[in-house]
């Protein structure tokens, strides 16, 4: 019988859970579970709803063939010890200072499997080279367009956090861009900004705007916008770390075919060549990524460079 690994994605409003075949990286089909939480609520409310959805993957699978449950984590938050410190965040603030790894367990159908935790941006980016549209490159960037800017640098599978030729964590979202961080620029809220300022209108999301360019409105113009950013914003690091890849994820995404022209476009002019390719594993990437843990080889490799906030 195969091993398994249990991948686990935390979200601010949600979790999901999935048993993962560790012989090849593939989902379990019924093993996924999804869950709302109330991220404002206690610390029991909050883990009594993760264990709902970790439970019922670990009831549909063999549990002798469990190596453990690999987490998607937000930051901020210790990856070495399982330490939360969400403040002023406005979710799982009841969570500061409470070690997950050691108080999580009592609310499990089994407290003996090993907890492991990674980077929510790093598992997806993880996921995607061991069994997405990263599989067969050495180096890849992936990107996360949501409600943040999510980012993660990989070489051999692994994720890079600790070198020159990467930014601090592998993380994008904090870096200086024009008047404030690269997340004010890379996420749902700057399209609502900017589809505001043209068309005095206010829309509810990215989908939003997205429609409006494809029938041939004039918010067109955000998303060449947003492309001819985005270049401008990666081309350092495009030439540090030199991927051959960049995966880009997220509900952002979704509107590749609007703003990769004028991406392309700013890649070619500075003599870039890189494969574009949007997931198809989307959020499943986060639970392959994690359960990857669980493999001890793989698990020796990433252990020591894991950020510690």
């Amino acid at each position: 019988m195969n091993k398994i690994g249990i991948g686990v994605d935390i979200g601010g409003s949600h979790i999901v859970s999935c048993a993962i075949d560790m012989s090849t990286g593939k989902p379990i089909h019924g093993t996924e579970f999804e869950e709302k939480v109330n991220s404002k609520g206690t610390k029991i409310e909050i883990f009594e709803t993760w264990a709902q959805a970790i439970n019922a993957t670990i009831g549909a699978v063999d549990l002798s063939s469990i190596l453990g449950i690999g987490f998607a984590m937000p930051g901020a938050f210790n990856y070495k010890t399982g330490v939360a410190f969400y403040e002023g965040l406005d979710k799982y603030e009841n969570l500061y200072d409470v070690n997950v790894k050691k108080e999580l367990p009592e609310y499990l159908s089994n407290n003996s499997l090993a907890l492991r935790f990674m980077n929510d941006a790093s598992a997806f980016a993880a996921g995607e080279a061991w069994y997405g549209k990263a599989k067969d490159d050495y180096s890849s960037i992936s990107i996360t367009l949501g409600t943040g800017f999510g980012s993660a640098f990989i070489e051999n599978g692994i994720p890079i956090v600790n070198r020159p030729d990467v930014p601090l964590h592998g993380c994008f979202w904090h870096l200086p861009y024009k008047k404030g961080i690269a997340d004010d620029y890379f996420s749902t809220r700057w399209f609502v900004k900017s589809y505001e300022k043209l068309t005095g209108h206010k829309a509810s999301g990215v989908k939003e705007v997205a429609i409006d360019a494809a029938n041939g409105g004039e918010s067109q113009i955000i998303f060449d916008q947003f492309g001819n950013a985005m270049g401008e914003f990666l081309l350092p690091w495009l030439i540090k770390f030199k991927p051959s890849t960049l995966v880009i994820g997220g509900n952002v995404s979704k509107a590749f075919d609007l703003f990769y022209p004028a991406l392309e476009k700013h890649l070619q002019e500075n003599e870039i060549k890189l494969k574009v390719v949007v997931s198809e594993l989307m959020e499943e990437s986060a639970l392959i990524g994690s359960a990857r843990l669980l493999d001890e080889n793989y698990w020796q490799k990433v252990k020591d460079d894991l950020p510690e906030k």
